[in-house]
């Protein structure tokens, strides 16, 4: 009898597992840290996912990531796989694939309250191109001018 009871209770877990995937506790404790490191007021863009391979922060705008000024400059354009507001204005961050400062280009926006996102490889611009790696410029802007396009 014990031994089908250490079988019912083995099956058991295995079928947790496949549920409960084992890398998103990693993911978010990596996000949740980066978060709880951050300077308040900024915003902030990681290479990789789960906010690993940083890349800069900015309290203000940056119309072009590519460029030789703003907080983010030349390879950190196209690169953000992650991205993290610790803003304190209460605004959301609008990211760009489009860089000047008509803000070109397709948008999505992180509200305050979501802290970050992760992994940027199942979101879309507005214009429907992918946001992974194609981040070229951003702002911080009210919840209401995002329209309701938000990374999740």
């Amino acid at each position: 009898m014990r031994k089908l009871s250490a079988v019912v209770a083995a099956l058991a877990l295995a079928g947790l597992g496949a549920v409960v995937p084992a890398g998103t506790a990693q993911a978010s404790t990596a996000c949740d840290n980066a978060w709880a490191g951050a300077t308040s007021g900024d915003f902030y863009a990681y290479s990789n996912a789960n906010c690993s391979g940083f890349l800069g922060k900015a309290a203000g705008d940056d119309s072009n990531w590519g460029d030789g000024s703003g907080s983010f400059q030349g390879s950190d354009t196209n690169s953000a796989s992650s991205v993290l507001t610790r803003g304190t204005s209460g605004l959301a961050v609008a990211v760009y694939n489009g860089t000047g400062t008509d803000w070109g280009g397709g948008y999505t926006c992180l509200r305050k309250s979501e802290y970050y996102a992760s992994n940027l490889s199942d979101n879309k611009f507005t214009s429907g191109a992918g946001v992974d790696n194609a981040i070229s410029s951003h702002r911080w802007a009210s919840e209401s001018a995002c329209y309701g396009h938000w990374l999740t």
